[in-house]
């Protein structure tokens, strides 16, 4: 893999990050595809719509592995952390704008997941506490997601050295930007009352 030319690995990120977990899991538990319920978008929550908890279950985790995998990969490798940033940057919007599917995907929390998984396991501890206690006291998932991604964000100053990481600094803010750019329309439900809450029936 070091072989691989260093332009090339956000191609392979970016192409992996297109892959749609939710259509394919779908297709092979026979369920309706995910962008016809719903919010429409390719994911987990809706794959979780058709009552098949497995299906959402392996989708979230397929979702968060396409964040996984290229970065560790490029990591492996040996390449840069500018390549590694632009691996995880590539991935994040590939599963957001897929070439698979006509350049509409979902919103990418699971996949921004998966690559702060892979650039440092404290990201992750520091996404998932906020999440949680967002989550606990408001009862709205999309809020807890994006005050967990701003915290994240703010938390990658001290995680990584600004002198020689900042590359990956840059990435972290890169994704946290663009989920709150897809996260728009339920910033409006947020300030209008309409969000729905966590376990809440529609």
């Amino acid at each position: 893999m070091s072989e691989i030319p260093s332009f090339v690995w956000p191609i392979l990120g970016y192409l992996f990050g297109s892959i749609s977990s939710a259509v394919l899991v779908s297709k092979v538990f026979r369920l309706n595809d995910p962008r016809s319920v719903g919010s429409g978008n390719p994911g987990a929550t809706n794959v979780l719509r058709s009552g098949n908890k497995v299906a959402a279950a392996i989708t979230l985790l397929g979702d968060i592995l396409k964040g996984v995998l290229p970065v560790l990969l490029a990591q492996q490798a040996g390449v840069s952390n500018g390549v590694v940033a632009m691996v995880a940057i590539a991935a994040f919007m590939g599963h957001l704008f897929p070439i698979f599917l006509g350049f509409k995907g979902g919103k990418g929390v699971a996949t921004a997941i998966g690559v702060f998984v892979a650039l440092s396991w404290k990201l992750l501890v520091v996404f998932a506490a906020v999440w949680l206690l967002t989550a606990a006291i408001s009862r709205y998932s999309s809020l807890a997601s994006l005050v967990a991604s701003a915290v994240t964000g703010l938390a990658s100053f001290a995680v990584f050295n600004q002198a020689h990481e900042l590359q990956l600094i840059g990435a972290v803010f890169w994704i946290v930007a663009f989920t709150f750019q897809r996260h728009r329309e339920n910033v409006e439900r947020l300030k209008s009352g309409a969000e729905p809450k966590i376990g809440a029936q529609k």
